[in-house]
């Protein structure tokens, strides 16, 4: 009915046309905005690259969401120190993320919420605004009776200007209990990244829209969506099982089959743009995992994170190459992405040359068949904007070799 207000206030005023005009623009623009964005820092260590992309970054960020502090299984506590300077520096609020493993063996709560009131104690000050705590606990189900009273109690020793939020998984929205956690708190943010098992991928769009949609009749609070900025790496063992996930941080651990799980940046920013044309109910922004840094290999390139956050249609420009290197009779097969949008590693490359000596590398194999000469890729992967990667060699006398991307 709110069109229908500023429509009357227009006929008060005379000039019908233009005021309609006015209101339909304004309109568009409502449904149209542009969500704010948060971004989650999620770094143990705060090396100079995690700082100069925090400084680099603050203009497209409303808000931090720090890692604070981990519970381990066992309920061991790991506090974080951030570069508080640096954080201070870029003026934007900060929220101390508490992360507690859901499969804590023992749910003690007064400890519990001592460490989280150590947290605080020390996060407040250090010229910081300190907007509050965001609990991450990705309990089961049946444990969201307890985890709503923990809350509660959470929420009746902050201070009044800090904001008390959760993590919110979508395999709670068939419960009943959910109405009673989200009582607790001021605000969530619903994780639809990661959710499933990993074999079904990082990301859906059209499963995360359905979450978001069912989120939206449950929360009566303000909420944020998180979406994802990154890849991982998934191990299986022999038996099937996973045996390590690798993103982040990196693992020594290896299964016997691995593949490369990432969001594709041209997905989510389709997924955005559609979001934000029909926001549902009370959703008042988006919040990032994570915030890349340049040596995050498993994060979104700059470029295509300032280009997702700040709305900019993505460039994508693969170009496949064939260099000769100081040796004239040895050639290097490369792949440059030039665009601003991280790609997908091209399963199949085809390369017209008759040389008998040349192989794939970086996890290109060649094949040699009755079509001709061609690299394969033997698992799925990302080539980040502005950087290449060299897929093989050839070693030959003769001129004019051509790498085409496909058959």
């Amino acid at each position: 009915m709110r069109w229908l207000f500023h429509l009357f206030r227009c006929c008060l005023h005379g000039g019908l046309y233009s005021w309609l005009v006015i209101v339909l623009l304004a309109g568009c623009t409502e449904h149209h905005r542009a969500l704010p964005n948060d971004a989650y820092i999620w770094q143990r260590q705060w090396t100079p690259a995690l700082v100069a992309a925090v400084r680099g970054n603050a203009a497209l960020v409303s808000q931090w969401r720090v890692l604070a502090a981990q519970v381990d299984v066992q309920g061991h506590w790991l506090n974080i120190t951030p570069d508080w300077a640096a954080l201070a520096a870029t003026g934007r609020p900060v929220i101390a993320v508490v992360r507690i493993e859901g499969q804590l063996a023992q749910w003690d709560e007064r400890a519990l919420l001592a460490g989280v009131q150590n947290v605080l104690m020390q996060w407040r000050g250090h010229g910081l605004t300190l907007a509050g705590v965001e609990i991450d606990h990705d309990c089961a189900t049946s444990r969201l009776p307890g985890y709503a009273h923990f809350l509660g109690a959470l929420h009746a020793i902050k201070r009044a200007n800090e904001r008390l939020s959760i993590t919110a998984l979508p395999t709670w929205l068939n419960s009943a209990d959910l109405d009673t956690v989200l009582a607790q708190v001021d605000e969530a943010v619903l994780q639809v990244h990661a959710v499933q098992s990993p074999r079904a991928g990082l990301f859906d769009p059209n499963k995360a829209r359905v979450w978001m949609a069912d989120f939206a009749h449950r929360i009566h609070k303000p909420w944020r969506v998180a979406l994802p900025a990154y890849g991982s790496r998934v191990s299986w063992d022999e038996q099937g099982a996973i045996a390590n996930i690798e993103s982040e941080q990196p693992s020594l651990v290896s299964g016997a089959d691995a593949s490369e799980l990432f969001a594709e940046p041209q997905t989510v920013q389709r997924f955005v743009t559609t979001l934000e044309a029909d926001a549902p109910r009370n959703l008042i922004g988006i919040a990032w995992f994570r915030l890349p840094t340049d040596d995050d290999t498993r994060a979104w390139s700059m470029a295509s994170w300032h280009a997702v956050l700040a709305r900019i249609p993505l460039k994508v420009s693969l170009q496949a190459q064939v260099r000769t290197t100081h040796d004239a009779q040895l050639h290097d097969l490369l792949l440059l992405n030039t665009g601003t949008a991280d790609v997908p590693l091209p399963a199949l490359l085809r390369v017209d040359t008759v040389c008998d000596l040349a192989d794939g590398i970086n996890g290109y194999t060649l094949q040699r068949t009755a079509q001709g000469l061609f690299l394969q890729r033997n698992q799925t992967g990302l080539l980040r904007a502005g950087r290449q990667l060299n897929i093989g060699w050839l070693r030959c006398g003769q001129g004019g070799i051509t790498l085409h991307i496909g058959s």
